[in-house]
């Protein structure tokens, strides 16, 4: 279904019936909708987003992964995209509006509703991934001296205003604005029409600051089953409710992003909509410098081409000695960026890393070559081939776990991403390091060898 909605939606795109196409859209299931949206060239998703009221195109901009929404945002011009993003709650308007150039941004804040943009450009001024950055303020407020007749009130009143604040509690402050309980919409149901907010709420709530980092709200959310949490600044103003979803996603996008350096993508996100000579400029950068690195590998084995000639046998276990001592690093280095991201690991913890990654080197090292070196000597019958390679895997081994552990950490304190650097720089020395000890423990043992 999802291939044939696609077409079918391109098709009502260059019919021009814009009724047609805000029925179709509706009538397609969440998946159809997002994957036939996702296929528009930018060209089609503009006329998409403006064939749509500005509500409707904000709903549906909801529903779709956030780098997709900001691409399509991109393709409208500010007067195009300002009604859209009138539609939207603040946190994801800053998202949006973040993802932008200054300039884009400002010319599209110039022309949003009065009473969004002084939000807007608060949730901006946040620190990234930080309570502060994700937090919504849309929440509902009330001062201490209300009753819950005032309280029932105000939402009767406001009731199509609030629809979109996902109301599961209420929060009381003081006549300064500082957070002194949570308001249970339960409790507020339960209670005597002419009892104090006060009296009902629940004192004393937890709450986080405003630069508290994504790393600490994640533990947050794990420790308490709370669906959101109140944000206040530094004199516990409230300020802001950060939701547990909007964590969980979060971490996930650092998560996906991390992955696509690890994998040499600059720009950390990446969709095959997005223009061809952005996504080959993401790719071509790191992939540029890369072969400088592996001419640098392959050096080694131009000096030691000799040796390789008269035990043509090694250069079957070559690739195996570089790939699996990669492998075995790239593990580290995993370990090390998610212990980095997480705040459980700090750029000075050398000698801790060293000491732990060492341990599993010489233990999988060992494994590793004793394989290795087993079936080398099976095939040629030769126990000295076997030692010599299996060797060169046990010591590639120790140091590509050791480098991987450790490098993460040299490259977070010199202020680089170690997640697109820490990558083909292990790479680079375990090709270098395995091809090295494979050829000199060879070069050694030739007389035993030929």
């Amino acid at each position: 279904m999802s291939d044939n909605a696609s077409q079918v939606l391109r098709e009502k795109l260059h019919a021009g019936d814009h009724a047609d196409i805000a029925a179709y859209i509706t009538s397609l299931s969440h998946d159809d909708r997002v994957f036939a949206i996702s296929r528009l060239d930018e060209e089609d998703a503009r006329a998409f987003l403006l064939a749509i009221p500005p509500d409707a195109a904000a709903a549906i901009l909801k529903e779709l992964p956030e780098e997709v929404d900001n691409f399509l945002v991109r393709t409208l011009s500010p007067e195009q995209a300002a009604p859209i993003l009138d539609n939207m709650r603040s946190d994801r308007q800053a998202d949006i509006l973040a993802s932008l150039e200054d300039d884009e941004a400002e010319a599209i804040l110039g022309r949003m509703m009065s009473g969004e943009i002084k939000k807007t450009r608060f949730l901006m001024e946040q620190i990234p991934d930080t309570a502060g950055d994700l937090m919504a303020v849309e929440y509902l407020s009330y001062n201490e001296d209300f009753t819950v007749a005032d309280v029932l009130r105000d939402l009767r009143e406001n009731g199509v205003h609030y629809s979109d604040y996902e109301v599961q509690y209420a929060y009381i402050t003081d006549g300064a604005g500082r957070l002194r309980g949570v308001l249970r919409m339960r409790d507020l149901l339960f209670a005597a029409l002419t009892e104090k907010v006060n009296k009902v709420m629940i004192p004393a709530p937890l709450s986080v600051r405003a630069r508290t980092p994504l790393e600490e709200l994640g533990r947050f959310f794990e420790d308490h089953g709370f669906f959101g949490v109140p944000v206040v600044d530094d004199d516990d103003g409230l300020v802001g409710v950060v939701r547990r979803a909007v964590v969980k996603a979060a971490l996930e996008k650092r998560a996906n992003v991390v992955m696509l350096r690890l994998a040499g993508i600059v720009g950390g996100e990446e969709l095959r909509s997005m223009p061809l000579r952005l996504r080959s400029g993401r790719r071509l950068g790191w992939l540029s410098i890369n072969i400088v690195l592996n001419i640098i590998a392959a050096s080694v084995v131009a000096i030691y081409e000799e040796t390789l000639v008269q035990v043509i046998a090694l250069a079957v276990f070559l690739p195996i000695i570089s790939d699996m001592s990669g492998c075995a690093g790239n593990q580290a280095v995993a370990v090390s960026i998610r212990e980095l991201s997480m705040g459980l690991l700090r750029p000075r913890e050398f000698l801790r890393v060293f000491g732990k990654e060492s341990a599993i080197g010489i233990i999988n090292g060992l494994c590793l070559g004793l394989l290795i070196g087993t079936v080398a000597y099976l095939w040629k019958g030769n126990a000295v081939l076997g030692l010599v390679v299996g060797s060169a895997l046990a010591l590639n081994t120790l140091v590509a776990v050791c480098v991987g552990g450790l490098l993460p950490l040299v490259v977070k304190a010199l202020k680089l991403d170690p997640a697109l650097v820490s990558g083909p720089m292990l790479t680079t020395v375990t090709d270098m390091c395995g091809f090295f000890l494979a050829l000199s423990l060879t070069t050694l043992a030739l007389p035993y060898l030929v």
